[in-house]
């Protein structure tokens, strides 16, 4: 008899036939900077960055004409535990508000230019309560990581994940203690703004799921079906198919990083073609920065999701690429080059 297929096979291949870096593009996008009119490394970071969307949108003359935003919402049986000082109810709400078009995230679109895409991931039925159970069967998560490639699809050239889920916050801070050791008190923060009471049962909840799932987390793409959620799973499949279309990847705050470190954690570099949008609130999304040696575009003490962090930093990113490509060299506006 055959053994059972493992559903997560196809995901493993696609992270081991990821697309490296487009180093003649990045070669030539340095090789301008060097001409632009400036001294050299004066522009800072901008001058990193807009090499780094070169590199991996594979052309040495970048630009972004097209940036989205992506919003996963998923549901959290944990939600249940005491965990938000908001109820789960309000992840439909939010996503109603999203569509309205009164939500922060679309503020900061219109000002930016950005579109926007929401993605509602079965928020009717909430994924398993992690202190007890798997928060999806094998088969569920590998689904949501698929529908997550998919999603991205339409010709964007800048993408920036952002998400939505009453109680993620309590299933990032389990995710990266899985991912990376430690207990609940080491990566809960205090999320929605959740008081002292409420915090203490985040820790308990986190600290109990941990327990729940021992011996059981050493395989990445097990501890993000088993302690993440639909969301976590869709953005990991976001960010896979931008590695394949080439376009690069703008990172939010604390449950998007959580889900991209199972990518890392998977396979070394598998977040090249991602850039840190903003450093939150969250005491894990600090330590999760550090983990994963990815320094912030912006670190503005934000903590509110929904992709704000990564819209912000967009920003910076096309400012980048607009000074790159735009700039006269020292040779088109006849100014003398550097002695």
């Amino acid at each position: 008899m055959n053994e059972q297929a493992d559903p997560f096979d196809d995901i493993r291949t696609l992270l081991e036939r990821m697309p490296g870096p487009d180093t003649d593009a990045g070669d030539a996008a340095r090789a301008r900077e060097t001409q632009l009119v400036k001294p050299a490394g004066s522009l800072g970071r901008l001058e990193e960055i807009a090499t780094w969307v070169a590199t991996w949108q594979g052309r040495g003359t970048p630009a972004i004409t097209r940036p989205v935003v992506a919003i996963f919402a998923g549901s959290h049986g944990v939600a249940e535990r005491g965990v938000s000082a908001y109820p789960a109810s309000v992840n439909r709400q939010m996503v109603e508000t999203f569509a309205a078009g009164g939500a922060a995230i679309n503020q900061i679109c219109a000002n930016g230019d950005l579109g926007l895409k929401v993605f509602e991931l079965a928020l009717d039925m909430p994924c398993g309560d992690i202190t007890a159970e798997p928060a999806l069967a094998e088969a569920d998560c590998a689904a949501t990581i698929a529908y997550g490639m998919e999603a991205v699809a339409g010709g964007s050239d800048l993408l920036c994940l952002g998400e939505m889920g009453i109680g993620n916050t309590t299933a990032a801070a389990a995710l990266c203690a899985g991912l990376f050791g430690g207990s609940g008190a080491d990566w809960a923060g205090s999320g929605t703004g959740v008081d002292d009471a409420g915090y203490a049962r985040k820790v308990e909840a986190v600290d109990q799921a941990l327990a729940c799932h021992a011996g059981e987390l050493d395989d990445p793409l097990h501890a993000l079906r088993r302690l993440g959620g639909r969301e976590f799973s869709a953005i990991c499949g976001a960010i896979i198919a931008a590695r394949y279309e080439r376009v690069p990847v703008i990172l939010d705050g604390f449950p998007v990083t959580a889900a991209a470190a199972v990518l890392q954690k998977l396979k070394p570099r598998a977040l090249d073609h991602c850039i840190l949008g903003h450093l939150s609130g969250e005491q894990g999304h600090v330590q999760l920065a550090q983990e994963l040696g990815m320094e912030p575009v912006l670190s503005l003490g934000m903590r509110l999701g929904e992709g704000t962090g990564a819209a912000l930093a967009a920003g910076i990113v096309r400012a980048a690429v607009a000074t790159h490509t735009g700039m006269a060299t020292f040779e088109t506006a006849g100014v003398s080059g550097p002695a």
